[in-house]
């Protein structure tokens, strides 16, 4: 039985083409496409979509290092003047993980066949963004793709060092938190019930803050694994829901509120952003093309969506300094910066300037939070504990003043 099949494709142009087709499976659809002269990137039951919505692909860091080794290695051999065909076998013999290792073979086996290297690349989507493969298909254009993946290995390095930053400075924090957390757990749920012992007679009068103390011992008890139950419930419920578009959109915009963490990730997202346009307005990528590209890379869905409107108003001959003032999503910064961009004809530059500036304003804006942060988890946590050891201190001294 035939069913319709949604898929997007790249043709010999380099454009994308977007459709459906009826057929009995995806194997059989990518047949077609293959024979109509396109190279299916996505083939499924649902609609794929369009470059200004689409995501970057949220690869794990083992895909990020193969990406960016794989990148590297080829920067490396081109510019040593090594063929392209001899370079990528060089390049599937350095990398370690099979799996990748099999990708880069594949590209390889593509290319032998007749197809350009952006078309070989373009049916790995997993691995290689849009961005990537437009950067290459540039490059093969213009004759220049020892100086893209040139461009691009310093790309990724540069997003890879913010990513490592971001995470490596917010680990400490969160695991101060979990193990603060932990430890009154542990002391409310094994340690003071044991010491409410003493006091099992009910005969003896205990001190205000130790009833406190052995109240909230007993409550967490009672319920503590209930409550965690119904907190790892929430997580996955969270978690499914935040996957869906309006989930997904309601987070993102929740995110940006957050107090410290919400202009950190807003400066990251405009950090990476300026990245990738300036990458692709180097490389002669057009404009309102490098907008949609620059789209994909972000991970925040509420600055991706404004930039659709960015993207209409260069469309009407407005610029992009306008519209991203009018969009309003961005740091006030950004709209002077290319403002000043357009009126010197060095847009790239520009952009590349606003990259170096709010990478480094993330960095700090990470700083100013995990020095804020890190102090209140400890003072919070040093009340905590100080509370349940003077409760059972005082404990302690009722229990010698009845002896007396």
């Amino acid at each position: 039985m035939a069913s319709t099949f949604f898929f997007r494709a790249v043709a010999s142009d380099g454009k994308i083409r977007t459709g459906s087709l009826s057929g009995s499976d995806e194997k059989g659809i990518a047949r077609e496409l293959r024979k109509q002269g396109l190279t299916p990137v996505y083939v499924g039951p649902t609609p794929k979509s369009t470059a200004l919505e689409i995501k970057l692909p949220a690869f794990g860091g083992g895909k990020r290092t193969d990406v960016l080794f794989f990148t590297q290695e080829l920067s490396t051999l081109l510019n040593a003047g090594v063929p392209l065909d001899r370079a990528l076998s060089i390049a599937a013999e350095l990398t370690e993980r099979a799996q990748f290792r099999f990708i880069v073979l594949d590209v390889l086996r593509v290319l032998k066949g007749g197809r350009s290297l952006a078309d070989s690349l373009s049916a790995h989507g997993e691995y290689f963004s849009d961005l990537y493969i437009n950067m290459v298909r540039a490059g093969e254009a213009s004759g220049a793709l020892a100086v893209i993946f040139a461009r691009l290995a310093e790309f990724e390095r540069s997003r890879d060092e913010l990513r490592n930053f971001i995470v490596s400075a917010m680990i400490y924090p969160a695991l101060l938190a979990t193990v603060g957390a932990a430890s009154v757990f542990i002391l409310l749920n094994f340690v003071v019930p044991r010491f409410a012992v003493i006091f099992a007679d009910g005969h003896m009068k205990m001190p205000t803050p130790t009833r406190i103390m052995l109240t909230a011992s007993d409550l967490v008890h009672a319920y503590g694994w209930m409550v965690l139950g119904g907190l790892a419930a929430a997580v996955i419920i969270w978690r499914i829901y935040t996957r869906t578009p309006s989930g997904r959109l309601w987070w993102d915009g929740a995110r940006l509120k957050l107090p410290l963490l919400g202009v950190a990730q807003l400066k990251a997202e405009t950090a990476r952003f300026a990245r990738a346009m300036a990458t692709l307005l180097e490389n002669s990528v057009p404009l309102v093309q490098s907008i949609g590209i620059g789209a994909a890379t972000l991970n925040n869905r509420v600055i991706a969506n404004s930039l659709i409107g960015v993207a209409n108003g260069v469309k009407r001959g407005e610029g992009i300094a306008a519209p991203t003032r009018k969009a309003g999503v961005f740091p006030p910064l950004a709209a002077h910066l290319l403002t000043v961009g357009e009126e010197t004809g060095r847009l790239d530059q520009m952009f590349a300037r606003m990259a170096d500036i709010y990478e480094n304003e993330t960095r700090a804006a990470i700083r100013r939070f995990t020095s804020i942060f890190e102090p209140v988890v400890i003072l919070v946590m040093g009340v905590v504990v100080g509370a349940l050891i003077l409760s059972m201190l005082l404990a302690i001294t009722s229990i010698n003043d009845v002896a007396v």
